[in-house]
């Protein structure tokens, strides 16, 4: 059974976690999300769930707006050829639906599954802001407080320089 919101924030609670909080209507996509929280501080921040072809699950996580070339990602991260992770994968993995995902999930992953990939410059910014495990509020965390999150869930965590992933210019 997956963790509830509830429950994220007890484990947030019982880490010593300060986090911020905000409810909002549900947003889906990055272009649902500026209207509604472009006006809270901090780093609005998107979360990537792949799957490559030898089974190896990611989270890619990344600023909201920082383009990324999906292949260049996958090969630099050592990736072989990742796709999306289905919506049923998504959910029995990290107990979220689309739209809800964030390094907050990997609450659920109590079998370490998932690689998570931070973006290094991301890191730098305070704070930063992801879906407790809904997309119908957003909560702050600082850099460090996410950093210790993430060692309590017992994930590989890795902080990669994403420029090299960036587009080709147009």
């Amino acid at each position: 059974m997956s963790a509830s919101r509830a429950d994220l924030f007890a484990k947030l609670e019982a880490l010593e976690i300060e986090t911020t909080t905000v409810e909002h209507p549900p947003v889906f996509t990055v272009e649902e999300y500026e209207p509604v929280l472009a006006h809270l501080p901090g780093a609005h921040c998107k979360s990537l769930f792949f799957k490559d072809k030898n089974c190896r699950l990611w989270l890619v996580v990344t600023r909201q707006k920082r383009p990324l070339n999906i292949n260049r990602l996958a090969k630099g991260i050592g990736a072989a050829r990742c796709s999306f992770g289905k919506p049923e994968l998504l959910a029995d993995v990290l107990g979220v639906k689309p739209g809800s995902v964030s390094p907050f999930g990997l609450i659920n992953d109590t079998d370490a599954r998932v690689t998570v990939i931070l973006d290094a410059e991301m890191m730098t910014d305070e704070p930063l802001n992801y879906h407790p495990l809904e997309n119908t509020a957003t909560t702050a965390i600082s850099a460090a407080d996410l950093r210790r999150f993430l060692a309590a869930t017992g994930q590989t965590v890795r902080e990669v320089d994403f420029d090299p992933f960036a587009p080709d210019p147009e």
